[in-house]
């Protein structure tokens, strides 16, 4: 290996010395020094493969191991380790069981106004109210004998309808309760002879009536008339003419009749 590295020596500065340039011989050096210490490490390399292993030396070279020792204690326990990652997730559980009910929330904001329902079922009847019968007036009677006195009210004492006690049947005058707009109508049989009569309020002949009877027959006048009546005014029918039996044929038996009827349409608003 020494005569190794004495050629090698040589050579290198034999190298240097035929070196033109300075520049050239330090572009070298580096090359050059790693191929000597590659040398170096093969040399060093051999050199322990070829020793022999020397055996133990001392004065327990010769004699038999000793026995095992015991076994040392149980050292501190180590630190914790890193947590590990997160494991897959894991199936639903069992539902528990309900809890306490909670106390009441408060009152949401009012809905939107759904869309309208079906009409529903009518319901009972009420019973009859106070208003109805309060504005209630209203009358109808007939004639129970022939030829009534001229010149003064008829006195129809048939009574067909008289609950308000309105009529009057001893003066045969209806008189006015209930201030509002009345209707009055009259349907007379006529037989024997003709017949002129009138409807009056308040002593004034509001409405006339004539018939000319024709022998060998029963015939009938009639007349109707919206009136407006204040509290206390009176309504009537009577004959008129000079002569009583002239133009009295208002007629009434058992199978004829002659009637008399009024009622309140239109009470005046002051009353509601």
């Amino acid at each position: 290996m020494t005569v190794l590295s004495t050629a090698f020596l040589k050579g290198l500065q034999q190298t240097i010395q035929d070196s033109k340039a300075a520049e050239f011989t330090m572009k070298l050096v580096p090359n050059l020094l790693l191929c000597l210490l590659l040398v170096v490490k093969l040399y060093h390399t051999e050199t322990a493969d070829d020793e022999e292993p020397q055996p133990p030396k001392g004065p327990c070279a010769n004699w038999m191991g000793g026995a095992p020792g015991y076994p040392g204690h149980n050292g501190l326990p180590g630190r914790d380790g890193k947590d590990g990652k997160d494991g897959q997730k894991g199936e639903n559980g069992e539902p528990g069981e309900p809890g306490p009910k909670g106390d009441t929330g408060e009152g949401g904001a009012p809905g939107t106004e759904g869309p309208r329902g079906f009409p529903g079922i009518p319901g009972m009847k009420g019973e009859k109210g106070e208003g109805a019968y309060i504005y209630q007036s209203a009358f109808s009677v007939g004639l129970t004998s022939r030829a009534p006195v001229p010149n003064i009210p008829i006195r129809f004492t048939k009574i067909f309808y008289n609950e308000q006690n309105h009529y009057d049947e001893t003066t045969g005058k209806f008189h006015c309760s209930l201030p509002g707009l009345y209707y009055f109508a009259y349907h007379l049989t006529v037989y024997i002879t003709d017949v002129k009569v009138s409807l009056y309020k308040k002593d004034k002949a509001v409405l006339f009536t004539y018939d000319q009877f024709q022998k060998n027959n029963v015939d009938q006048a009639s007349g109707s008339v919206l009136l407006h009546l204040s509290a206390g005014e009176e309504v009537w029918l009577q004959v008129y003419g000079e002569e009583e039996k002239e133009n009295n044929g208002v007629y009434a038996d058992n199978i004829n009749d002659s009637t008399f009827t009024g009622f309140l349409l239109y009470p005046d608003v002051d009353l509601h």
